[in-house]
């Protein structure tokens, strides 16, 4: 079973789409692989906000894409180079370094592009090499 309202694009397909509108859709299946991975974890509901937030911002989506360094196919490795390049229209948000914005939208686009192109099996297997082990949360 997948979210998906209509069948997966050919790769060919996802790479024509520019890296912000991939980087737009992988927001938030990055935003829902975290929520999701913490609500399996049992996490309280307190505890579960103070995690989201932290697993979605530029930092963490920074080094999260430092993981993944050396595991990305060509074609991966090329959605994150344009990700990196690309200029949004908006300034990049207060509080957040200009290199791991750049990084966060990267990454993004990495995720959309593999969720749009079906690649479900290879995008949770990249999404468990970022994360790092943590401890239990508090019921």
């Amino acid at each position: 079973m997948t979210l998906r309202e209509s069948a997966p694009m050919t790769e060919a397909q996802a790479r024509l789409l520019s890296p912000l509108q991939l980087a737009h859709l992988g927001d938030t299946v990055w935003e829902l692989l975290i929520r999701s991975r913490l609500v399996y974890r049992g996490c309280n509901v307190h505890h579960m906000h103070q995690q989201a937030v932290a697993g979605v911002n530029a930092a963490a989506q920074a080094l999260a894409l430092s993981r993944l360094e050396g595991r990305l196919s060509e074609a991966e490795e090329d959605v994150v180079r344009r990700g990196r390049n690309a200029h949004a229209r908006h300034p990049k948000p207060r509080h957040q370094d200009a290199a791991d914005y750049q990084a966060a939208t990267a990454l993004e686009a990495l995720m959309g592009y593999l969720y749009l192109s079906g690649q479900e099996e290879r995008l949770l297997a990249l999404f468990q090499i970022s994360q790092r082990e943590e401890e239990t949360c508090p019921k």
